[in-house]
């Protein structure tokens, strides 16, 4: 399934694989799956795609996590999403805040190429899937594809609008891999 080169979609981590929360997720207790979405990254992973993570994780910088929880909260994610038979392939972190200035912090796209350059993949056409206008925007400066998902704050970045040109918008992300596989098959050889 990879002998022709993997495809690669981007995912946000709160609020598109789990629960978001106005509080921060700060211990891997509060790490909960959103339903639906350990099984479509299952479902990305049998079909072949590689999924990656990148998530501002600006707790970092307020000092209301370390390091070491932050790892331990993606390692109970990573082991959630084996359990139901996937794979994340990578994941990549801003530890920074709002006013540090740095590259990686979305909506500046730092990460995604990070992401490229680690995998060793172009960018060009990715699908970045987010539930922000950050996330959207790190896409649109990529060169990815940007969707926006309805959970956590994808209704309210709905509502707002002023979503970069061809954003596309799903319930979900299960909703998400089931429009990306039904778009392959469409486009088998």
């Amino acid at each position: 399934m990879t002998g022709e080169g993997a495809r690669l979609v981007i995912l946000d981590r709160d609020g598109v694989i789990n629960r978001d929360s106005p509080d921060y997720i700060k211990s891997p207790q509060e790490w909960i799956p959103l339903p639906g979405s350990l099984e479509a990254i299952a479902r990305l992973t049998r079909a072949g795609w590689r999924v990656a993570v990148a998530t501002n994780q600006s707790g970092l910088a307020r000092g209301l996590f370390d390091a070491a929880t932050l790892e331990a909260i993606h390692e109970r994610m990573r082991r959630a999403v084996e359990a139901a038979g996937g794979r994340i392939h990578l994941i990549h972190h801003c530890p920074h805040g709002p006013e540090d200035g740095c590259d990686c912090r979305k909506p500046r796209p730092g990460l995604l190429h990070r992401i490229a350059r680690d995998l060793d993949v172009p960018l060009e056409g990715v699908p970045v899937v987010g539930d922000s206008a950050r996330d959207l925007e790190a896409a649109r400066a990529a060169g990815c594809r940007p969707i926006l998902v309805r959970t956590g704050k994808g209704e309210g970045t709905l509502v707002r609008g002023a979503l970069p040109a061809q954003t596309e918008v799903f319930p979900d992300l299960a909703a998400v891999v089931e429009h990306l596989l039904a778009e392959e098959a469409g486009h088998g050889d």
